[in-house]
């Protein structure tokens, strides 16, 4: 079953008045239930814009050919008010990106409490929410640390715990592992398949890296903001 589905998904990024940059061109992308994607690409292929658009944080533009389509578990998504996208992606979605993104003030727990503190869950069901989520992802023992004190491991671990504590049905991770070696990569994928496999959950994986995309069950291929071509792949290389 289809748990996203795109047609005619074009963006075009104005810089100035004669200057602009067509980041995607017009894609038709299908993911399903339960699967784990990978998409690859050159830098300014358009993956990275194809995501935030399947993430709903930004809308697919209206102009330029025919009307774009975009629905998300059988619900049309290009007509809801900001106020509906935003309540979507904080009850249905979970976001993992490069940076982290973690409040450097806030705690472990706290910046994992305050994902579900958006989505409507207050004081200390937040806080339960936050540690059983980072029991999830092993850092059971780290809530109290801010992200100084954490290795980038462990800081991509809260973030995935962050994605996690409103148990989304799907994870969209923007070069998940470009802050990390090898071995952190490795076990960032492992938690990835992990939740995947045990809970169903959806993964989209924008990446660069041909080791994170052969985790995958299928990898889907940009060039010059268009899809050129997708391919399935044997996903036991995370167990």
């Amino acid at each position: 079953m289809a748990l996203l589905e795109g047609r005619n998904l074009r963006k075009i990024y104005r810089l100035s008045r004669k200057n602009s940059i067509d980041a995607l061109r017009g894609a038709d992308v299908t993911i399903e239930s339960g699967e784990m994607v990978a998409i690859m690409g050159p830098s300014g292929s358009g993956k990275s814009t194809l995501m935030h658009i399947l993430g709903l944080l930004h809308s697919p533009d209206r102009n330029g050919g025919e009307a774009p389509t975009l629905t998300v578990a059988g619900v049309d998504a290009t007509g809801l008010s900001d106020r509906e996208r935003t309540r979507v992606r904080a009850t249905q979605m979970g976001f993992v990106f490069q940076q982290f993104n973690l409040v450097p003030t806030l705690t472990a727990e706290e910046n994992v409490a305050l994902a579900a503190e958006y989505a409507g869950v207050k004081g200390s069901k937040a806080k339960e929410l936050a540690l059983d989520s980072l029991a999830l992802v092993g850092l059971a023992d780290r809530g109290g640390h801010r992200p100084s004190e954490l290795s980038g491991g462990e800081q991509q671990r809260v973030a995935l715990a962050r994605a996690l504590v409103n148990k989304p049905t799907l994870v969209l991770a923007d070069e998940p592992t470009g802050n990390l070696d090898s071995g952190r990569s490795a076990e960032i994928l492992a938690l990835f398949r992990q939740f995947n496999r045990q809970h169903g959950q959806t993964f989209i994986i924008v990446t660069h890296d041909a080791e994170v995309a052969a985790a995958c069950d299928r990898v889907i291929h940009m060039r010059d903001g268009v899809i050129v071509g997708e391919e399935p792949l044997l996903s036991d290389a995370v167990a």
